[in-house]
């Protein structure tokens, strides 16, 4: 290789790594953009997320409250309750005339267990 050639090539090659590194520099950048986006999306999700938990609590307050205490099984027969049907023993699993509540259905649903003996 003479030495024209040589110097010829090592300038195209500093041009081509000059170009990697403007094309490097802009990713950078666009990266550095897309984090920030992110992170600011992130945090505006998590805000959204805990105001649609406090507006449900507050629109809800005695449900949320009365449900915790519930079993699983006594949640679904509220759940059966609440779809119109009842889940007292007199009259297990007829409808409910015009959703009309039914003492024995609530009774059932929301005593206490009384232990066995």
């Amino acid at each position: 290789m003479d030495r024209r050639s040589l110097y010829d090539g090592l300038n195209q090659l500093e041009f081509k790594m000059e170009e990697n590194l403007e094309q490097l520099t802009t990713m950078k950048e666009t990266l550095l953009e897309l984090v920030e986006k992110n992170t600011t999306l992130e945090i505006e999700n998590q805000r959204l997320r805990e105001r649609i938990l406090e507006m449900n609590q507050k629109a809800h307050p005695q449900t949320t409250d009365e449900k915790q205490g519930l079993s699983q099984s006594k949640m679904n027969l509220e759940k059966i309750y609440e779809d119109g049907f009842h889940v007292c023993n007199l009259l297990y699993g007829s409808r409910r005339e015009d959703d009309e509540p039914c003492a024995f259905c609530l009774d059932v649903i929301y005593s206490e267990s009384k232990p066995s003996k």
